[in-house]
């Protein structure tokens, strides 16, 4: 089982220090999980050495499909890799929403990560729309298909109507759609969606939910430790 942090747009080097340090503390009472947290980009060096000789591992919150170029803004998979960086976050719904991502540029990023060398969370979901419509089956079949079944390569459901909203998927929806995507891609599956300590325990209770990708709730250490520890009872 996984549980992964992600703090999107939060922490710079000096917080992201305090919390390291902070989340060190409680390792021992991870063992029988895996952990990674993924700072923004500023911040990943100094996770990266506070984290080192742990099993904590730091991901990235992105990455280009090119090793290098003029890609103004970008950051390649060799240069996360020489940070010490072990993974990264593709296709997150913050990235589509915001900044146009495609299920194209996904499987592009996600296949130049995986050849680097870097494992991927490569993160799928729904609108609040598109479900209403009766149309999730049909989206998170789309967004799963450019992908291809590797080691290294989990999948987070994230129902987009609810990150950041307080609203969480059921247990019982989030099964369903675990099961479905398991049925396209075997490969792990991950949920994400306003997980918090308490409502991690009956996600993660589910047979087909591998994890968690944690986003506002990672942000205190606390907080992440709690679902961290939830994760190892499940």
């Amino acid at each position: 089982m996984l549980i992964a942090g992600n703090w999107k747009m939060f922490k710079g080097p000096a917080e992201t220090a305090e919390f390291c340090v902070e989340l060190k503390r409680h390792e021992a009472d991870f063992e029988e999980i895996d952990v990674a947290v993924s700072p923004p980009f500023t911040s990943l060096a100094v996770a990266v050495q506070i984290l080192a000789g742990t099993d904590i591992a730091v991901a990235a919150q992105n990455v280009h499909w090119e090793p290098e170029g003029a890609f103004t803004g970008e950051v390649s998979a060799p240069m996360l890799r020489e940070l010490g960086v072990y993974g990264a976050i593709v296709g997150h719904s913050e990235r589509r929403q915001f900044f146009g991502e495609t299920d194209e540029g996904v499987a592009k990023r996600t296949r130049a990560a995986l050849d680097a060398g870097l494992s991927v969370i490569a993160c799928v979901g729904e609108t609040e729309a598109e479900r209403e419509a009766g149309e999730t089956d049909d989206v998170l079949r789309r967004q799963v298909s450019v992908l291809e079944a590797e080691d290294n390569l989990v999948v987070a459901y994230e129902p987009i109507w609810a990150i950041g909203t307080g609203k969480t998927a059921t247990p019982e929806i989030a099964q369903e759609a675990h099961a479905f995507i398991k049925g396209l891609l075997d490969v792990p599956v991950l949920y994400g969606g306003s997980v918090k300590p308490d409502n991690a325990a009956e996600l993660l209770a589910q047979p087909d939910v591998d994890g968690a990708l944690v986003g506002g709730a990672s942000l205190d250490v606390e907080s992440f430790a709690a679902i961290c520890l939830t994760a190892t009872r499940s």
